[in-house]
């Protein structure tokens, strides 16, 4: 990427394209790619499962440390972007560029530290979750689990070049590299897990193996696509030295972030531990939730980076009209697609658990958690678009606020008072649960930051 700054680029599309088309050109792409990564994950599953129920368990608990490794790095990337699109919209190129190559060094501490983890806490994580009880399913989770986490060196990467897109507006390009790793990933999985075309049969292994191969894919595709097409931002590592206060300022958004993300580990985790001493087919069907609500959600986590930078621009550039008119039709695009989340939740439940080669006890199980859960669709649309308001605002510690209150101090307690007093099918009404706090918190932290830091703005153009 050259140096010369064109800065019409960004102010003709960030600046002054209509709303409606701006939401659009940045969301669309994001939302398919991220449709796509759903899809990828369901079909790993899928894969799995015709291996073995117990291997599908052994991936399920392999979740909270792979949603770590995605929480710092979708973390990072929230900090990177909201810092890295304000200094463009405040015509302040070299902070740009000095944001972006402090976040690539961010991103490449953070490899190492997971490097280290998957060398020393595979086993006892899950030694911890399975309490010895099955040693076929922790010897095939450690091998997942190791592989993913060895070499995550891919997903960071990923992250790192594709929010330098999305940052500058080319949210076409993220799309192909997401596209890229995902269809890599798929075309793998059969070939790596059942042993075709003349390679061993490698089961839980494969599909980690084809994991991690999409993932760099992805990434090298999405660094070609910013040496080639992102001139607004250079990224010549010559006379570079981290910035403390580039990188505080990336952390202050950021660390939020990872910390509300965390929190879904930390959920999650605690989650495997009470849904186990029911019975393993009970922590596989959370792992099929889990996997069936990212093909409804990724969707609207798409649209939140594609929205993120429209926000912090028009908070850069003093627009609040375009800005107001971004969130509300951001709203309205979140609320229809979880609305058809719901729907197939309270519909179809045995088509969505059937694709899993579900047995007679996950459907009985799946059925009724599935229809439970769904309730919560009608909710989360408000919660997910308020908290990346909070974060392209500078506000991502109220996302953190929320996401500690709803998943630590209402869902997990929930869940653990539900199954003492009403057994299995009571736990799932700990989702519904605390999604309805979490509507309440959100709602007031929008409020606040209405009165307190969009009202003032000039109007602007829009």
């Amino acid at each position: 990427m050259n140096g010369n700054h064109t800065e019409n680029m960004t102010e003709n599309k960030m600046g002054t394209m209509p709303v409606n088309k701006l939401v659009w050109n940045m969301s669309f792409p994001m939302m398919v790619s991220m449709l796509v990564q759903a899809l990828y994950n369901i079909v790993d599953s899928i894969f799995v499962a015709r291996v073995s129920e117990d291997a599908l368990t052994a991936v399920s608990l392999a979740f909270p440390l792979q949603t770590l490794i995605i929480a710092v790095g979708a973390g990072t990337g929230v900090g990177i972007n909201a810092i890295l699109s304000r200094s463009l919209g405040e015509k302040n190129f070299k902070k740009a560029n000095e944001t972006a190559l402090n976040g690539g060094f961010l991103y490449i501490m953070s490899y190492l530290l997971f490097l280290a983890l998957g060398f020393t806490v595979v086993k006892p994580f899950y030694i911890s979750q399975l309490k010895g009880s099955s040693p076929e399913i922790f010897d095939m989770g450690v091998q997942y689990l190791s592989i993913v986490m060895i070499f995550s060196m891919g997903i960071f990467g990923q992250f790192f070049f594709e929010r330098l897109l999305t940052s500058t507006g080319k949210t076409v390009f993220s799309m192909i590299s997401q596209l890229s790793g995902a269809v890599t990933n798929i075309i793998l999985d059969p070939i790596l897990i059942f042993g075709l075309l003349g390679l061993p049969r490698m089961g839980v292994a494969g599909a980690a193996i084809a994991t991690v191969i999409g993932q760099c894919v992805a990434a090298v595709v999405a660094l070609v696509c910013n040496m080639k097409y992102n001139h607004e931002i250079s990224l010549s590592p010559k006379g570079f030295r981290p910035s403390g206060a580039l990188i505080g300022s990336i952390y202050m958004v950021g660390v939020p972030s990872i910390i509300m993300q965390s929190i879904g580990s930390v959920m999650t985790y605690s989650m495997n531990k009470i849904l186990i001493d029911f019975s393993s087919t009970a922590t596989a069907v959370f792992g099929v939730y889990f996997k069936l609500q990212s093909f409804f959600f990724m969707p609207v986590f798409g649209l939140n980076n594609g929205i993120t930078p429209i926000i912090a621009y028009s908070y850069g550039a003093q627009q609040r009209k375009r800005m107001v008119k971004t969130i509300k039709l951001s709203m309205g695009i979140a609320f229809c697609m979880l609305l058809l989340g719901f729907a197939g939740f309270e519909l179809i439940p045995q088509v969505l658990l059937r694709m899993f080669d579900a047995s007679e006890e996950m459907l009985g199980i799946g059925c009724r958690a599935l229809r439970v859960i769904g309730v919560h669709f009608l909710i989360a649309w408000f919660c997910i678009i308020a908290g990346t308001i909070f974060q392209a605002l500078g506000k991502a510690v109220y996302s953190m606020i929320v996401s500690i209150m709803r998943q630590l101090v209402v869902l997990i307690p929930a869940a653990y008072i539900l199954a003492k007093v009403g057994g299995l099918n009571a736990v799932w009404w700990a989702f519904p649960i605390a999604e309805a706090m979490s509507l309440t918190v959100s709602a007031c932290f929008l409020m606040n930051i209405y009165k307190k830091i969009i009202q003032p703005l000039p109007e602007g153009r829009e």
